[in-house]
């Protein structure tokens, strides 16, 4: 690309453009998940419920046993009235008298047709064929199937369909709906069912249930016509069984019916939730999203997600609270950046301005002064630079490395030695009092070490000579309180809310001027509430009213 001189500026794309982009990108997918977690019971339950095995398994038992049973009085009544002896004095069938007789017997069962078979398999009687006038021999037919309209007998064929590729538990009559079950007209094999039954009079044959093209479902059942122990024939005994369609297809209607009720409801009820939970999560990343283009310092969350109850008002109000934090902290960089630039300008100014001069002057004393000036800018300089580098890191040390136990009273005792080791004659001293109680306190030590060192250093640079510096620790409910006393001249009254502000220096009179940066106590504070505690100082007064010292108190939380 050529250079044009000129530079690019982003623009952040408006707060709508955001959440519709995100809007579209998120909430249909919550709105899917939402609805196939909801849907995904119910079509489980739609399939078990409309599987109906064990119920269908009952209702086709119970119309083979009925069936059964009225075959048994066909071939009764049969065995009993139409069969006679013939010359070799084997009892046989009078097709005469069968065929009226099969017909009065099926007339009640207009679905049924009976067929009646000789030994040899020839067809004796057929309850569907009359005999009319001239001899004129007509077939009726079976009742037309039950028409249910095209849209209900769709799912009653979809039903049956997928029933066959379905396993099928426990024990029950077989439902045949392949090639051989094509028409009503189909029958089992005579000859093979008259030689079983001539092998054993006392088995039992097998049902036979299928479906027909027309969607019928018929029930064939076949009974051995017996006299004196003789099989004289076998009847075949069909019907339609329109009590067990019916009953199954009344099911089936109501439980979709509930179907169609439950999913309505599970789709008002999926999109409330999408309403209640997606949405404001939706808006949620849309506050964040503004937040971090920098759109407002307060006001990001809408305020009807922070007054909510439930998990989304704590998450909202978490982010809120995030946010607000995150602001405290740019400010404070903001300002702590202005400080240092502020602090050190002064002594770069002096700087410059020594160099300067010197360079205008010719006499070696005033030069050496003005070297003199430059060093302890210089000096100044590195020891600003060096606070200002430990401030700056501290947070992000105190954020990485992990809080332990640490015991109170061997640090107390530590420090004091090494005072008594180290000062001179006329330095304060350090009064050390037996900690009360057992104070052992959650923190770092390295940390908690810097910060008694700032207050006793603090308080020996505005204690008299040979004054006493008083070191306290005791126990307060959750917390341990360490408390470091001086007899100096105390703090201003309108000082006390200052002196933990950076670069805040209210020095001893006769002190060298740039001895210190400032930032002591401002570290300490930091320390202090970085591991959950808090600083305060005060001033100790006599019984007049007098000040008479500073009292520096650290409160930090006990270890568990």
């Amino acid at each position: 690309m050529p250079d044009t001189g000129v530079i690019p500026i982003i623009v952040p794309a408006p707060a709508s453009r955001v959440a519709r982009r995100i809007s579209a990108r998120r909430f249909s997918t919550l709105l899917r998940r939402i609805l196939l977690v909801n849907l995904l019971p119910l079509a489980l339950l739609l399939a078990a419920l409309l599987y109906l095995d064990q119920y269908q398994n009952g209702l086709l038992s119970a119309e083979v046993t009925t069936l059964r049973e009225q075959a048994r009085i066909y071939a009764g009544a049969l065995g009993e009235t139409t069969v006679h002896e013939d010359d070799a004095d084997k009892p046989r069938l009078v097709p005469e008298q069968a065929r009226p007789l099969l017909r009065r017997l099926t007339e009640p069962t207009p679905s049924a047709q009976a067929r009646l078979y000789a030994p040899d398999g020839q067809l004796i009687a057929d309850s569907r064929v009359r005999e009319g006038n001239a001899g004129a021999v007509t077939t009726e037919p079976l009742p037309p199937a039950v028409d249910r309209g095209r849209v209900l007998g769709a799912i009653a064929h979809a039903y049956d369909s997928v029933l066959v590729w379905l396993p099928h538990g426990g024990e029950g009559p077989t439902l045949d709906t392949g090639p051989s079950a094509a028409g009503p007209e189909w029958q089992p094999d005579v000859r093979e069912e008259l030689r079983l039954t001539g092998a054993d009079q006392n088995r039992e044959m097998p049902a036979y249930i299928r479906r027909t093209g027309d969607d019928r479902l018929l029930v064939t059942v076949s009974e051995p016509v017996v006299t004196n122990r003789h099989t004289v024939g076998i009847i075949l005994l069909t019907r339609e069984a329109r009590e067990v369609d019916d009953s199954l297809f009344a099911v089936r209607i109501s439980i979709l019916a509930l179907f169609t009720l439950a999913l309505g409801l599970t789709v008002m009820l999926s999109w409330y939730l999408s309403l209640t939970i997606a949405r404001p999560l939706l808006r949620l990343a849309v506050a964040a999203e503004q937040m971090r283009e920098g759109r407002g310092r307060s006001g990001t969350v809408p305020a009807g997600l922070l007054e909510r109850g439930d998990e989304i008002g704590t998450l909202a109000n978490a982010l809120s609270e995030s946010a607000t934090a995150l602001w405290r902290r740019m400010d404070a960089i903001e300002q702590f950046a202005a400080d240092v630039a502020h602090e050190i300008k002064n002594p770069l100014t002096s700087i410059r301005s020594a160099i300067e001069t010197s360079i205008r002057i010719d006499d070696a004393a005033k030069q050496r002064r003005l070297l003199a000036i430059i060093a302890e800018d210089v000096a100044r300089l590195d020891r600003l630079i060096s606070d200002i580098s430990d401030a700056s890191r501290i947070d992000a040390e105190l954020s990485r490395v992990a809080t332990m136990p640490v015991d109170v009273a061997p640090i107390l005792a530590t420090l004091a030695e090494i005072n008594e080791a180290t000062r001179d004659d006329d330095e304060p001293r350090i009064d050390l009092v037996p900690p009360e109680g057992r104070c052992v306190v959650q923190g770092v030590e390295g940390r908690l070490v810097q910060v008694l060192r700032n207050l006793i250093g603090n308080a020996q640079s505005f204690s008299p000579p040979n004054g006493a510096i008083r070191l306290a620790a005791r126990e307060a409910g959750p917390m341990v309180e360490i408390s470091v006393e001086d007899e100096g001249p105390g703090i201003p009254d309108a000082k006390l809310e200052h002196i933990f502000d950076r670069f805040y220096s209210e020095r001893p009179q006769g002190e060298h001027f740039g001895q210190h940066s400032g930032l002591g106590l401002s570290i300490s504070r930091q320390i202090v509430e970085a591991l959950k505690g808090r600083i305060s100082a005060e001033n100790r007064r006599d019984a007049a009213g007098h000040v008479v010292g500073a009292h520096f108190v650290v409160r930090l939380p006990k270890a568990a």
